[in-house]
């Protein structure tokens, strides 16, 4: 058994540097960086490997019975079950591998049982040119070793030939609304603000044709893709979750150097990125404010922010939910890629602040860069690595003690 495989540590007091003074006591609330942790008494997390020997795996997406999906970015599929990896046949030549692009994200349809359908977000090539980020579904097969593609439920998210900021995460609502977080590609500044642009935004869609939904903020827009817009003025979306009972979105998102956000999604809301600078700039300008509350003085400022001196990447996000986790239940669970941790933020009943941020020690740069965080149906929580060799899928239980 690998030294990582199954570990049993105590949560503990620590410090997330930030923008204030070590020692400060005052949590952070709204837009403002956080600097302190704590953690409730008596919990103790159980970290055990449960797959390794991937390339950055992305995502993970659960199947009635136990078995779990995952995607590798440089396109492959594999299913994991009982601790079996097991390579799934499917066609992924037409995606685009370079950089951040790939296969990315991935989500498991609710009436799988019925359809055996999931979705999964990719970066398209034509004869080695880029396209755009597409949103794919997929059949998988009866005996889970082969998926067809059965259509492109989105196409025409913007891609940069680099793969730089291409998203892109999808999640079900509640409501049976498929959220999509999506990237801006880094290259027209205007892409963020543009409302009939689907990079920078949070989509919400029908996830059997992809348009947007009748109930959507722009619904009345004679733009399709408008029509389509949740959120928008966001850089680069990795995460997205919904917080069990409310419907509340919440999303993760990359800044330049410093200033990530976490998000408190409002539908038709604008989260203040703009590399264009109004326009002004063909560029795309990285020096302006993540959230530019001068610009958008309606612009939604970040629930939290890593400050200027601190850089995280975060990544994936999912909500804790289930009594076993104790004091930790009901916390927005986020993992991030440069800061290589797992950060936890409680949420006032609101949810419109977050009242305190705990780091368990045990993703405290242990794992390497952590890309997807994802709750299962037994209440668990799925992590995946991406360090790009021998990355592993974790999952995450509560243990007291």
């Amino acid at each position: 058994m690998s030294a990582r495989r199954s570990l049993l540590v105590a949560l503990a007091v620590l410090l997330l540097s930030g923008t204030a003074c070590a020692g400060d006591p005052d949590i952070p609330t709204t837009g403002e960086a956080a600097t302190t942790t704590s953690t409730p008494p008596g919990t103790s997390l159980r970290v055990e490997e449960v797959a390794d020997g991937l390339e950055h795996g992305w995502d993970v997406g659960f199947l009635p019975g136990g078995g779990v999906l995952v995607t590798e970015r440089p396109g492959r599929l594999v299913l994991v079950r009982d601790g079996t990896v097991t390579p799934v046949e499917a066609d992924f030549s037409d995606v685009l591998v370079e950089g951040e692009g790939g296969l990315m994200g991935l989500v498991v349809h609710p009436d799988f049982e019925r359809t055996r359908q999931f979705t999964t977000c990719q970066t398209h090539q034509r004869g080695g040119t880029a396209v755009d980020v597409r949103l794919v579904t997929w059949r998988l097969s009866d005996d889970e070793r082969a998926a067809t593609r059965t259509h492109d439920l989105l196409t025409g998210l913007p891609v940069n030939d680099s793969g730089r900021h291409s998203g892109c995460r999808p999640t079900f609502g509640p409501d049976g609304a498929l959220l999509v977080g999506t990237g801006d590609s880094a290259d027209d500044p205007t892409i963020p603000q543009d409302r009939t642009s689907l990079g920078g935004k949070v989509l919400r869609i029908d996830p059997d044709t992809g348009e947007g939904l009748p109930d959507n903020p722009f619904a009345s827009s004679d733009d399709p893709n408008e029509r389509r817009v949740y959120s928008y003025g966001h850089r680069n979306v990795q995460g997205v979750a919904v917080r069990p009972g409310t419907g509340r979105v919440y999303a993760s998102e990359h800044g330049p150097t410093g200033f990530d956000e976490v998000n408190r999604i409002e539908a038709g809301g604008n989260y203040g990125w703009d590399p264009s600078q109004g326009g002004s700039t063909g560029s795309y300008d990285e020096d302006v404010p993540m959230t530019d509350l001068g610009r958008f003085p309606d612009a939604v400022p970040p629930l939290w922010t890593s400050g200027e001196s601190s850089t995280e990447a975060p990544s994936g996000a999912a909500f804790v939910s289930g009594q076993e986790w104790g004091e930790l239940n009901g916390m927005l669970a986020v993992v991030a890629l440069r800061g290589q941790k797992m950060l936890l933020f409680d949420l006032d009943d609101a949810g419109t602040e977050i009242t305190e941020v705990v780091l368990p020690p045990e993703f405290d740069d242990r794992f390497g860069r952590l890309r997807a965080v994802r709750r299962a149906p037994d209440d668990s929580l799925y992590v995946t690595t991406s360090d790009g060799a021998d990355d592993a899928v974790f999952r995450v239980t509560p243990s007291e003690g």
